[in-house]
């Protein structure tokens, strides 16, 4: 079959000048939505670094705490330059750390030792989710500790 002059091709109209709000309030449902998924993911996670951090610490105030001849002071330089590798001033963890038993300093050798570091989440953390939303509360206490044998 030849085609004629006169038989044109079909041609398809697009509207451009209306378009309909569907995309813009899909976006409206599932924006939220994503927000709170990607904050809350930052604030656990943030969460986690410190309670590393914190455990870290507590394990090299252990450290220092098990050799013979330890004092408190030792333990907390420990803690502290531990912190301060990681970030974390002073002021944002409890100082000094809970050393058990009492008389650790002095205590024979095989007695086991337990530092303990701590803070709060409103002190160390950044609160990024209401506490409604899923977020983590002011008051969360975050704790690392360690246990270790004290030396001869």
């Amino acid at each position: 079959m030849q085609q004629t002059k006169t038989d044109k091709p079909a041609v398809r109209r697009v509207r451009f000048g209306r378009r309909s709000g569907n995309a813009v309030l899909d976006m409206a449902f599932v924006l939220p939505i994503l927000l709170m998924l990607t904050f809350g993911a930052v604030e656990y996670g943030y969460a986690l670094f410190i309670k590393h951090s914190l455990q870290a610490a507590a394990r090299e105030g252990a450290r220092a705490a098990i050799v013979a001849g330890a004092t408190a002071a030792d333990v907390q330089k420990a803690v502290d330059d531990s912190m301060l590798a990681c970030g974390f001033a002073q002021t944002e963890y409890t100082r000094p750390p809970t050393i058990i038993p009492a008389g650790w300093a002095t205590s024979s050798a095989g007695t086991t030792i337990t530092v303990t570091v701590q803070t709060t989440w409103a002190t160390a953390g950044i609160s990024l989710l209401p506490t409604a939303m899923g977020g983590i509360g002011p008051t969360k206490q975050l704790t690392g500790a360690t246990t270790m044998r004290k030396e001869g």
